[in-house]
């Protein structure tokens, strides 16, 4: 009980911070007692916040706090120092669950600070002492605390082991050395560990070298980050300058156009007025004359009729007695139908140019002094490095395709399966099917298929999907490629262009894609592998793997999980 006490009392009088006795106690105005040094530190780091607080209860102060010597509660801990129940030496605290605990210590155990190899025992601060002074106690060899002393006891003599067999690579007692390993080379554990430093030495100089190397080398890719993000930002500049540039010309002629357009229907339109005018008049005129003849057919006087007939009856000479010839007009149809022209050659020039574009991009290798990677593999095992698990994705399954085994395998079936509505499925007579992955880089796949034929594909997913129109079936576009197989033949579709293949039938397909290399190859799988057909391309798109089952019912084609 008294030792607990005394416990208490120290917890009482110790900073919160330190752990250790009150050094020069200060009290703050929540009634918790600190350091003066502790505290004053502590609120150094809250300067830039401008409030202060309370490091055990949290409390808030502003401003900061002028700190006075709390002499009442400085004469305590004097009080508690000279009755012995200051802390213990630095470094001889209680031991944590963590902590080597000392072997001599009785009830509360504190904190080892050193082992002692001769005595295969760990000592606190207090017990070490006589280490430092009993002579043959000074010769013991001490290192830091270690829990793992019992190591160093040979389980069969329950001796230390002091003796390193080489023959069977291990620490042995003295005893041992004369029995079981009696006839080997062995050393004492020191001549050993002399031996192993040197190799220690070695390896930690060649890892040290490495990390210097390695170190230098993140520099030198810091660099081509830092260049790379310049090049980048520069391009991207250069090129939204580029694109204002091309903005502004297109609405500088589109100014243009309008304002000629504009100019041209004011002049038109004040020629065709001016001639309305002219009519107009020509109408009034004749209107007037048209009415004194009517007057002078009503006269009932003979001789007035025929005095004023002969100034009546002359017809007159107006500008053009001629009718209007209105011809076909097209207006500024033509206008339109010109500018459209110049839309449809701007969007063709702009397609051809951007793939230009799309393909120096994809191009840029910063890491060129990296070895090129190998050509495309010569055997069957080169070819499973870039093995790729192909799952078939339900949302693009044509509604007459069954898909089982984990969505690796399409049937056809005459009968339509529930699926629901999606925008990505194939319709109509497209009995094809996408995988859930996309495929960049290297990949290698096969394709195992059983009944009448398949057509086994890549594809963009920009495909067409709906309709039944030839164009949204591989092959027949410009956006999918297609190998025929047959149980007796192959051909290769791309675009609606048809190239017959030869080689030997097989019911299984490898497919090999390097798509920044832009190569596409179809094999023929058997005990050999026989290339069937190369496609050399640019891919513009990630690409997905496809499968047509268009042939008879109960027709099949599975992705092989390849190893």
């Amino acid at each position: 009980m008294a030792q607990k006490g005394v416990h208490l009392d120290r917890e009482s009088f110790s900073c919160s911070i330190c752990l250790d006795l009150l050094k020069d106690p200060v009290t703050v105005t929540c009634g918790h007692s600190f350091c003066m040094s502790c505290i004053q530190s502590y609120w150094d780091t809250e300067d830039e916040k401008k409030i202060y607080s309370c490091p055990q209860c949290r409390e808030t102060f502003i401003p900061r706090p002028v700190l006075k010597k709390n002499t009442m509660l400085a004469g305590l801990v004097e009080e508690v120092k000279k009755s012995g129940l200051q802390a213990a030496p630095d470094g001889s605290s209680e031991a944590g669950p963590e902590d080597v605990a000392c072997d001599v210590c009785s009830g509360r155990k504190l904190k080892a600070v050193k082992s002692c190899l001769q005595c295969l025992v760990s000592y606190c601060q207090i017990h070490l002492q006589p280490h430092f002074e009993v002579t043959p106690l000074k010769k013991h060899k001490l290192v830091e605390p270690s829990k793992k002393l019992q190591e160093n006891i040979c389980s069969r003599h329950d001796e230390v082991m002091k003796i390193f067999c080489r023959t069977d690579q291990k620490s042995i007692c003295s005893l041992c050395s004369v029995d079981q390993h009696k006839g080997h080379d062995t050393v004492s554990a020191a001549a050993e560990r002399t031996e192993r430093q040197k190799d220690l030495e070695e390896s930690r100089g060649n890892i040290q070298q490495r990390i210097q190397d390695r170190e230098e080398d993140v520099k030198l890719l810091q660099q081509e980050v830092e260049a790379i993000n310049g090049s980048a930002d520069k391009a991207v500049e250069h090129s939204q300058e580029i694109f204002r540039q091309l903005i502004r010309l297109m609405e500088k002629r589109r100014s243009e156009v309008e304002q000629q357009v504009r100019s041209q229907q004011e002049r038109e339109v004040s020629r065709v007025k001016d001639l309305q005018e002219k009519l107009e008049q020509e109408i009034t005129e004749l209107k007037r004359k048209d009415a004194d003849l009517q007057k002078l057919s009503l006269t009932e006087d003979h001789n007035q009729f025929l005095h004023s007939y002969p100034s009546l009856s002359e017809p007159g000479q107006p500008a053009d007695s001629s009718r209007i010839n209105i011809r076909p007009l097209r207006y500024f149809e033509e206008v339109t139908a010109a500018v459209s022209e110049l839309r449809e050659k701007l969007q063709d020039l702009l397609t051809e140019t951007w793939t230009n574009v799309s393909q120096a991009v994809t191009e840029v290798d910063v890491l060129l002094s990296e070895p090129p990677e190998p050509a495309e593999p010569k055997t069957r095992a080169g070819f499973l490095r870039y093995s790729q698990r192909i799952t078939l994705d339900p949302n693009t399954v044509n509604r007459e395709l069954l898909l089982s085994d984990g969505n690796r395998r399409a049937t056809r079936t005459e009968e339509e399966q529930s699926y629901p509505d999606h925008p990505d499925r194939f319709t109509d007579y497209n009995f094809q099917v996408l995988s859930r992955e996309s495929l960049t880089g290297r990949c290698y796949w096969e394709v195992d298929w059983r009944g009448g034929g398949v057509d086994v594909a890549v594809a963009y997913k920009t495909i067409r999907r709906d309709g039944d129109s030839k164009d949204c079936i591989f092959g027949f576009n410009d956006k999918s490629w297609m190998l025929v197989c047959s149980k007796d033949s192959y051909r290769f579709v791309h675009n609606k262009v048809f190239t017959d293949v030869s080689g030997p039938p097989s019911s299984r397909v490898g497919v090999y894609l390097d798509h920044r290399a832009g190569i596409l190859s179809f094999y023929s799988v058997s005990e050999t592998m026989t290339l069937l057909h190369r496609v050399q391309t640019t891919f513009t798109e990630p690409l997905h793997a496809g499968l047509w089952l268009g042939w008879s019912d109960g027709d099949s084609a599975e992705f092989i999980e390849v190893n």
